[in-house]
């Protein structure tokens, strides 16, 4: 039986992420961050936060080493997540990395009107992307352009015409994307992201490009569900324009702030950051991007050490804090809350 100290006496923690197969994956991960992806296979997605059923991150070091992150929850409860979270015995959100060596589907995820209208364990999911890198002529598809009709759309879902029939933008590294629930996207080959989203896993295919698995098999598509799942009046902009340039001070940027479901800051230092989990109420994620940083809580002791596209939760208990860049020029890191 795991014994669970105080979570005052917690560090900030780290996980040991879990990898998952996909026909798209690529090697980004291995040859950028250094990671050990599992051999003989395309590893599309590292879950650096899960606590789902199959996917349930262990944590990394410290005396809790190798417990589940579920266990973390149930355990700790509102110390852990916060006084915003809408359940206290779930993690609301799902953090991953998506190496993308092909194009991923053009898909859509549904809100939760559209779950409750079906009735079969969907569930809503609203994400948002950060690029991380990007091999040159690697793009983004996020939304229906504002010319494209519902029947073309219907029309035209199995052509390679669609593309021409969704919002496309250059993969630039310090982007963002909103992508809310009933916007049809797709990630392209040569992308690095993170992924912030809803704790969900459902994902309706429209198209999958024509792709055959190893096996010489298609995937299913969803086309019934993401048809009635797509918000065909939401033509808006989804990405969010990185900042230029670089500063002789610590810099903070608003991506996502007016969402129910998270919301996230992007910080550029040039020093250390001090923050603090009180005002918030909310646990605070914070995710390494270009360089590596440590966080540090009033007591040196409680500290964590975080590598290039690595997170590290910090309880919604744990007060003030520091994050320290480990290397020289601007680092930038991104602050997850509720």
């Amino acid at each position: 039986m795991t014994s669970f100290p105080e979570i005052t006496a917690l560090s900030p923690l780290k996980f040991t992420p879990v990898y998952q197969e996909r026909p798209w994956g690529g090697t980004l991960m291995s040859e950028l961050l250094h990671r050990e992806t599992p051999e003989g296979v395309k590893t599309g997605e590292a879950w650096e936060l899960s606590d789902r059923a199959g996917a349930d991150t262990p944590v990394a070091e410290g005396e809790l080493a190798g417990t589940p992150f579920s266990e973390l929850v149930r355990h700790y409860g509102r110390s852990l997540i916060g006084a915003r979270a809408a359940d206290a015995g779930r993690f609301p959100l799902l953090i991953k990395l998506i190496d993308a060596g092909e194009r991923l589907s053009l898909q859509v995820h549904p809100d939760e009107r559209t779950c409750k209208a079906f009735a079969d364990g969907s569930e809503p999911k609203t994400e948002m992307w950060y690029v991380i890198a990007a091999r040159k002529g690697a793009r983004i598809m996020a939304g229906l352009s504002p010319k494209a009709t519902r029947l073309q759309f219907q029309e035209k879902v199995n052509s390679p015409e669609i593309e021409q029939l969704l919002q496309c933008h250059r993969s630039v590294p310090g982007d963002a994307y909103f992508i809310t629930a009933g916007v049809l996207h797709a990630i392209g080959g040569g992308n690095l992201l993170l992924e912030i989203q809803q704790n969900s896993d459902t994902t309706y295919r429209l198209s999958d490009w024509g792709r055959l698995d190893k096996n010489g098999r298609s995937r299913e598509l969803h086309l019934e569900k993401g048809l009635a799942a797509t918000d065909f009046f939401n033509r808006n902009t989804h990405r969010i324009p990185g900042v230029t340039g670089q500063a002789g001070f610590n810099r903070k940027y608003t991506l996502v702030n007016n969402s129910q479901f998270f919301r996230v800051s992007e910080l550029r230092m040039v020093a250390e950051w001090r923050d603090d989990t009180a005002p918030d109420g909310s646990f605070h994620l914070i995710s390494a991007i270009n360089g590596a940083v440590a966080i540090e809580g009033e007591n040196p002791e409680l500290r964590c050490e975080l590598e290039i596209g690595r997170s590290s939760l910090i309880p919604a208990a744990f007060g003030r804090y520091k994050i320290i860049p480990l290397e020289d020029g601007e680092t930038t890191v991104l602050k997850t809350t509720l």
